[in-house]
């Protein structure tokens, strides 16, 4: 296969808008047309820039990106950076110690816990002084 190969922009808009999880009728709402309207759209070869910009901008991609859109390309990037033997998994791997986590959330939680108990203290305290000073007069 060449590197002319003719691209189908219908396919395009179809492909990019099923990645983005988007059903024709959400496209449809974005752009004020019917979902049959999409349907034509994504089953056209060509269409004319002023027709594919507004479809780009609710895609929130590119125009040229509607019309150079590859699954290969895709497919290559996602290949290339995640794979088991790439170093680049380095830069995904978890920095923080759940135990670490938990130990300063069990921490925090008896500090909270101490203050709240001297609050109580504290109140039960001024209820007695209170109970007192109403019982002398």
């Amino acid at each position: 296969m060449t590197g002319t190969a003719k691209k189908h922009i219908g396919r395009n808009i179809a492909r990019i808008r099923e990645m983005r999880g988007m059903k024709q009728e959400s496209l449809a709402e974005l752009l004020g047309v019917s979902q049959q309207k999409i349907s034509l759209y994504e089953n056209a070869e060509e269409l004319e820039d002023t027709k594919l910009e507004p479809i780009a901008k609710a895609l929130e991609v590119s125009v040229e990106t509607l019309k150079n859109f590859s699954e290969d390309a895709v497919f290559n990037i996602i290949s290339n950076t995640f794979n088991e033997n790439s170093s680049n998994n380095n830069n995904y791997q978890c920095t923080i110690n759940p135990i670490d986590k938990l130990i300063e959330v069990y921490e925090e939680n008896k500090k909270l816990y101490e203050r709240l108990l001297e609050s109580e203290k504290e109140k039960s305290r001024l209820i007695e002084e209170l109970v007192h000073k109403i019982t002398k007069a």
